[in-house]
């Protein structure tokens, strides 16, 4: 249990509690509970087996959707200790908040948004919420993980207000539907925590995607000197350890980056936390503004990294290839089992059998986003012959 916390933290004892009135744990706090049956859930397991960048990477060490979201965790555990906020509601909504994603990363999501562009689309940050209260089947009294108020609101929200004038498009259809029943303040800012989590997420990502690049070969060390700060910290490595193999280099290389993003955002935040006057939590919801954020000099940066990732990484031919060949499976798949839902499995039928067409649809893309790239590929395999290229 975490103490002297600030006085603008989410206070595990001041909980909203959950929708689902349940008896605490006298020796594990609300938000660790929620952050072990995240750990525990079938979702969180799937993980491994979804694209991060590479679809099922033939090498071990690339990065995975679990592997991912387990250093998302890790930077931010550390930041919320650094800023005194609860660390276990941090890192429960860092551990949830790539719950949602379907196969084959982004590009699955594009695939399964346009399959489902009659019925409502598909947000994987909805989807996450689909999982935590209706898609996990893990407890004899309700559907889904029944969570803290606070934990759901950190997912929906961890990137910043979903209604009133400071959302940037509309609230999709799960969290609307939800927020009917139990009001998550979709107008106001999100906790310190939830902040922390989201941007853990850039850094992780920046940092690791660089990292697989280069190890890939996709990316050659040569090509850095287009983003200043990373060139210039390569230069450093280098002019440190002239005679460093290039693993190790590598390693330096992305150490020092994430410390310096780390650094950046802490020395901001605490800046925005003493110039706004936050002195509590509700201060933080109506701040008007993220609070957790890096200096403009290191968020230019940050842009930098993720432009030259785009074009140079996400851009390349081979990964262009595997995401068609995923949006094809996907789509093959989707329109398949919304044709004939009957061929669905039995634990998806019973909810699809004689429902409305926009019913069914939900099930199916509930169905395929669940899959793992491996499962995905397989069934694809056996239903239409190999007809995607394979990756």
């Amino acid at each position: 249990m975490q103490f002297n916390l600030a006085p603008y933290a989410s206070q595990a004892a001041e909980s909203r509690g959950r929708f689902f009135a349940e008896s605490e744990n006298v020796r594990r706090t609300c938000f660790q509970r929620d952050r072990d049956r995240i750990v525990h859930s079938t979702a969180f397991r799937r993980l491994k087996h979804k694209t991060q960048v590479f679809i099922s990477p033939s090498g071990d060490h690339y990065r995975t959707r679990l592997t991912h979201t387990l250093e998302v965790a890790q930077i931010a555990r550390s930041l919320a200790r650094a800023l005194r906020v609860d660390e276990d509601l941090t890192e429960a909504l860092a551990l949830a908040h790539d719950l949602g994603h379907p196969p084959f990363g982004h590009a699955g999501e594009d695939a399964l948004d346009a399959c489902m562009k009659e019925f409502g689309g598909f947000d994987h940050n909805d989807q996450t919420l689909r999982i935590l209260i209706k898609l996990e089947h893990r407890y004899a009294n309700f559907d889904g993980l029944n969570l803290t108020w606070e934990t759901l609101e950190g997912v929906v929200k961890h990137n910043g207000p979903l209604a009133g004038p400071k959302a940037y498009e509309p609230v999709p259809p799960t969290i609307a539907a939800y927020n009917t029943k139990q009001d998550l303040a979709l107008d106001q800012f999100p906790s310190l925590e939830a902040q922390i989590a989201a941007i853990a997420d850039d850094i992780a990502y920046d940092n690791h995607d660089l990292d697989d690049g280069l190890r890939a070969g996709i990316i050659k060390l040569e090509m850095l000197e287009v983003v200043p700060h990373v060139a210039a910290v390569l230069r450093g490595v280098s002019k440190e350890y002239p005679d460093l193999d290039k693993p190790r280099l590598i390693n330096e290389l992305i150490r020092r980056l994430v410390d310096l993003m780390v650094s950046d955002l802490l020395d901001q935040t605490e800046r925005n936390l003493k110039q706004a006057g936050i002195q509590s939590l509700q201060d933080v919801r109506e701040a008007g503004h993220v609070l957790a954020r890096f200096s403009d000099h290191m968020q230019s940066q940050d842009n930098k990294i993720k432009s030259f990732l785009f074009n140079m990484m996400y851009k390349h031919p081979a990964v262009l290839e595997q995401a068609s060949a995923g949006c094809e499976r996907l789509t093959d798949l989707f329109e398949y089992f919304h044709k004939h839902p009957e061929q669905l499995p039995e634990e998806w039928l019973r909810e699809a059998a004689g429902a409305k067409s926009a019913v069914t649809a939900r099930v199916v893309a509930d169905y395929i986003a669940g899959m793992t790239d491996r499962y995905a590929i397989h069934l694809h395999r056996n239903m239409f012959n190999d007809k995607a290229v394979s990756p």
